[in-house]
C-alpha cells in the first residue's frame, strides 16, 4: 500500500501521475490534449455529484440538498422532536425511520416499543417510511431500497455509507437532517477528493473486512483522508463482487473521512436489477483525467487476513504478524488499556495464550459490515461439517436483513451453520454498540463490525466489567470458530467457496414495511410513550460567560461512545434529561453531578434569581472576576449579560458514531462549551455547534487551566458576531485572573447564528 504525499492524476483510469512541475507536460503528451489541474479536479466522480446537489452556486462553499434521508430508532425521535419543535409540516423527501438498534423491547420496560410507535405514527403523519424491527439493520434497507446513481443521501449514523452503488452518503448528527426536513442545506466547504487506487485480485479466504482494516490502519493515525471523500478507481475494482466492495466501503466511517464513492459497472448494474430497480443504476467514472488531492494504491492481492486488536480499528496487524509476536502485542494493548481506563481496571490477555495460540470465546459475524450474503455464505462454506464446540466459544451470525436471511434459508447456508452450534439471528445493531451478545467478564470476542471501542461491547469498567473486542473477517471468524476457538486465519483453511447467486425477494418489505409513498395524513395523532419528552428551553449565548472545567480527559482520542455510553443507556435516547445522566459515566463518574451543580447558578439567572446564592463558591470567582472588569458590572448576574454553565476538556473528542447525544447530553446539563486540541471529525464539532455550544481549539502542550477551574470569557457574544477566530479567556486563580488564548475555528454564517442564539431549535423557531 503507497499513500502518495502529492495530489494525483488519473490517466484513462489506469495511468497515475503524481503532481509535479511537468506533470501536466506528462498528460498532455500522453492524451495529446491540455488541462489545468482545476480542469482535473472537476474531472472526479465526487465533484460531478456534490455539483449536482450544490444550490449556492459556489463550488468552493457547498450547500447541499441530499436525495433521501435515513435513520434508527437511536436518532428518529430526537430529530423529529427537534423538527416538529421547529415547525415540522411534513416530510419533504424521502425519509426512512429503521429500527434496527432498540430492537430489544424488553430492555427498559415498553420504551423501546414507545419509540417504535412513535416512528409508525410521524411515518404517516408526515410521509415517511418505516421499517419495523427486525426486517433491515439501516444501511442494508438503504442498499436494498434506497440507493441510487448520483444521489445522495444523508443518514443519522456515522456509517451511512453507499458508495459502492455510486450513492454519496454522509452520516451526521441528528440537527443536520432536521436542517433538511426544514428544506434548508447541508453547508460545508468542498472537500478535498482522495483516490483509492486499486489493482490486483484479493487472495482465497480474504475478505472485504482486512482490505478496510489494512486501509484504516495505514491512513487514520496521519488523518490522511479526516473529513474528505475517498472515491475508489482503479482495475482492481472489477475483480470485487459488489457485496465485497460494500464490505469495504461502510468501514471508511473508520478513516475518519467524510463520504466515499465508487466507480461503477456491469456488477453494480446486476446489484440493481436483482433488487428490482435496474432504472437506479448510473454509470460512474472519472472524466480521461482526473485530479485528486492525495492518493492510496493498494494492490488488493497483497493483503492478508487482518485483525484489528482492542481498541480501536486503526490497532492493525495481520494475523501472522499477531500470532509471530503474540505476547508482545498483548502486552502493548494491555498498556494501551491503561490510557483508556485511567488505571481503573487491569486488562488481562495474555492469558488467553493457550499452548502458543490466542483463545478466543466469542465470535460475532453482525450488522452493516458483517452480515451480508456473501460474507456469510463463505462463512458456512468455512464451517461446513465441522463443530464449534462445548467450551467458551460460541459463535453469533446476523443478517443484515430479513431478504438476506430468507435467500440464506434457502441455500440452506442456515442449516450448515446451525448445525455447527452457532446461533442465527436477525437483523439487529446490538452486537455493534453493545446491546447484545455481551461476552463474560475478561472474555475477548472477534467481530466482523463496525468498531471495537472500550465499552462499545458492554464493558462497565466503573463495575469492574471489562471485555475485549477485536475486529476481523467473517472468514477468519468462521476458520477460528472451526478450530473451536483458537484464532486462525482463513487462507489456512482449506475450502472450496460456492457462492451462490443472491436472489432478491422483495414481498418482504412490501408486505410489512410501512410505505406512505410520500403522502403525509395530518389527521394521524403521534403516538408518544411516557419516555418521549420535548427538548428543555435553552437559553442565547450571553455577553459574557463563566465556565467551570467538569472534565478533563487526556486520552489520544475521545470517542463518542465515552461521551454518551452505547448500549442499554440507548433506551433513554428520547428523553433528553433522562439520557444526560449517562453523560461521560464510564469516562468520569463525577461529570453529570459537576455539571448539574454549576447549571444552577445559569437557571436562576434565567429565573431573575442571584446565582452566587444557588452556587456558593461562585462568591469568590465573582469577586475576582468584578475586581478586574468593573465596568462589565456583572455583580448581580442579569439574564444575558452573563451566562454560567460547564465545559469539558478533551484531546481529540468526537470519533466514532454520529449521534448527536454525545453533544446534547452536555448542553441539557449546562454544557456551554468543549475545548479540545482538535475534533476527531466534522459531525462532532457540527453537533456542539448545533446545540450552541461553542467548539473551542487550545494548542497541544501544558494547559493553562486544570480540571475543577473556573475560566471567564468575556464578549462572548461580540467575538461570535464579529467573526473572531481566537478570543481572550482567563483563568480564575484565587483573586487574580490568568490570561489565555481560544480559537474559534471557521464557521458559516448559519453556524454563528445557531451559536448566538443557543441552538438550532431557537434558531429555526426564530428564523435568520
Amino acid at each position: 500500500m503507497k499513500l502518495y504525499e502529492n495530489g494525483v492524476y488519473l490517466v484513462n483510469g489506469t495511468e497515475l501521475i503524481e503532481d509535479s512541475a511537468d506533470a501536466v507536460a506528462k498528460i498532455e503528451s500522453k492524451t495529446g490534449s491540455s488541462i489545468t489541474k482545476e480542469q482535473a479536479a472537476e474531472n472526479t466522480i465526487a465533484y460531478g455529484i456534490l455539483q449536482a446537489h450544490n444550490v449556492s452556486g459556489n463550488m468552493q462553499k457547498l450547500q447541499v440538498k441530499f436525495d433521501k434521508l435515513a435513520s434508527h430508532d437511536i436518532t428518529f425521535v430526537g430529530i423529529i422532536q427537534t423538527a416538529r419543535a421547529s415547525g415540522l409540516e411534513k416530510f419533504p423527501i424521502p425519509y426512512v425511520l429503521t429500527n434496527c438498534h432498540n430492537s430489544l423491547c424488553a430492555v427498559g420496560g415498553t420504551i423501546n416499543e414507545d419509540d417504535h410507535m412513535f416512528g409508525l405514527t410521524c411515518a404517516k403523519k408526515y410521509g415517511g417510511v418505516y421499517v419495523p424491527p427486525h426486517q433491515a439493520v439501516i444501511h442494508q434497507f438503504a442498499r436494498e431500497v434506497m440507493a441510487g446513481g448520483g444521489t445522495m443521501i444523508l443518514g443519522s449514523d456515522s456509517h451511512t455509507r453507499y458508495g459502492a452503488l455510486g450513492t454519496m452518503a454522509v452520516g451526521e448528527g441528528g440537527p443536520e437532517l432536521v436542517k433538511q426536513l426544514l428544506n434548508k442545506t447541508y453547508d460545508i466547504d468542498m472537500p478535498e477528493i482522495i483516490g483509492v487506487y486499486l489493482t490486483g485480485t484479493p487472495v482465497k479466504g480474504v475478505g472485504p473486512q482486512d482490505i478496510a482494516l489494512a486501509i484504516i490502519g495505514e491512513v487514520f493515525d496521519r488523518g490522511y483522508v479526516k473529513n474528505k471523500v475517498m472515491e475508489f478507481v482503479g482495475p482492481g475494482i472489477a475483480n470485487l463482487s459488489v457485496d465485497f466492495r460494500i464490505g469495504i466501503d461502510v468501514m471508511t466511517t473508520e478513516t475518519t473521512c467524510l463520504s466515499s464513492i465508487w466507480r461503477t459497472d456491469d456488477k453494480v448494474k446486476e446489484f440493481y436489477e436483482i433488487h428490482g430497480r435496474p432504472a437506479d443504476y448510473k454509470e460512474l467514472k472519472p472524466g480521461a483525467v482526473a485530479y485528486y488531492d492525495g492518493m492510496i494504491e493498494v494492490d488488493l492481492g497483497k493483503i492478508k487476513p487482518m485483525i484489528a486488536m482492542p481498541f480501536h480499528p486503526s490497532n492493525t496487524y495481520t494475523i501472522e504478524e499477531l500470532s509471530a509476536n503474540l505476547m508482545d502485542i498483548l502486552d502493548d494493548c494491555e498498556k494501551r488499556a491503561k490510557v483508556s481506563f485511567d488505571n481503573a481496571i487491569e486488562l488481562d490477555l495474555k492469558s488467553k495464550v493457550r499452548d502458543g495460540k490466542l483463545y478466543v470465546e466469542q465470535g460475532i459475524i453482525a450488522g452493516c459490515a458483517g452480515g451480508g450474503f456473501e460474507n456469510i455464505c463463505d462463512a458456512a462454506d468455512i464451517l461446513k461439517g465441522t463443530s464449534i464446540g462445548p467450551d467458551e466459544f460460541s459463535l453469533s451470525v446476523y443478517p443484515a436483513s430479513t431478504p438476506i436471511y430468507m435467500e440464506l434459508v434457502k441455500n440452506g447456508a442456515v442449516a450448515t451453520l446451525m448445525e455447527t452450534g452457532a446461533i442465527v439471528k436477525t437483523a439487529f445493531c446490538g452486537p455493534c454498540f453493545g446491546a447484545g451478545d455481551t461476552p463474560a467478564n475478561n472474555a475477548f470476542s472477534i467481530r466482523h463490525a463496525t468498531r471495537n471501542f472500550p465499552n462499545r461491547e458492554g464493558s462497565k469498567i466503573q463495575k469492574g466489567q471489562v471485555v475485549s473486542v477485536a475486529l476481523m473477517d467473517a472468514r477468519s471468524i468462521a476458520a477460528t470458530a472451526a478450530n473451536k476457538g483458537y484464532l486462525t486465519a482463513a487462507t489456512d483453511i482449506d475450502v472450496n467457496f460456492t457462492k451462490p447467486k443472491y436472489f432478491f425477494d422483495g414481498r418482504i418489505y412490501e408486505n410489512r414495511v410501512f410505505d406512505s409513498k410520500g403522502i403525509a395524513d395530518p389527521s394521524v395523532e403521534i403516538q408518544l410513550g411516557p419516555n418521549i419528552k420535548d427538548w428543555p428551553q435553552m437559553s442565547a449565548l450571553p455577553e459574557n460567560m463563566v465556565l467551570k472545567v467538569v472534565a478533563e480527559i487526556h486520552d489520544p482520542v475521545t470517542t463518542t461512545d465515552e461521551l454518551i455510553p452505547s448500549g442499554e443507556t440507548s433506551s433513554f435516547r428520547s428523553n433528553p434529561l433522562g439520557l444526560a445522566e449517562f453523560a461521560l459515566s464510564r469516562k468520569d463518574p463525577l461529570y453529570v453531578g459537576r455539571a448539574k451543580e454549576i447549571q444552577k447558578a445559569q437557571k436562576a439567572v434565567e429565573q431573575g434569581d442571584c446565582p452566587l446564592e444557588a452556587v456558593e463558591e461562585l462568591r469568590p470567582v465573582m469577586e475576582a472576576i468584578h475586581a478586574a472588569f468593573p465596568e462589565k458590572q456583572l455583580e448581580k448576574g442579569e439574564a444575558g449579560k452573563i451566562g454560567f454553565g460547564s465545559t469539558i476538556f478533551a484531546v481529540k473528542p468526537g470519533d466514532g458514531s454520529a449521534r448527536e447525544q454525545a453533544a446534547s447530553c452536555q448542553k441539557v446539563l449546562g454544557g456551554w462549551a468543549n475545548i479540545a486540541n482538535e475534533y476527531a471529525t466534522k459531525r462532532y464539532r457540527s453537533n456542539l455547534i448545533n446545540w450552541g455550544m461553542l467548539p473551542f481549539i487550545i494548542p497541544e502542550g501544558k494547559l493553562p487551566f486544570q480540571n475543577l477551574d473556573y475560566l471567564f470569557i468575556p464578549d462572548i457574544r461580540k467575538a461570535v458576531t464579529d467573526k473572531q477566530s481566537e478570543v481572550t479567556a482567563y483563568v480564575v486563580e484565587g483573586t487574580e485572573l490568568k490570561e489565555f488564548r481560544l480559537g474559534l475555528g471557521a464557521m458559516t454564517e448559519d453556524e454563528r447564528e445557531i451559536i448566538l442564539k443557543g441552538c438550532l431549535i431557537n434558531y429555526n423557531k426564530e428564523g435568520k
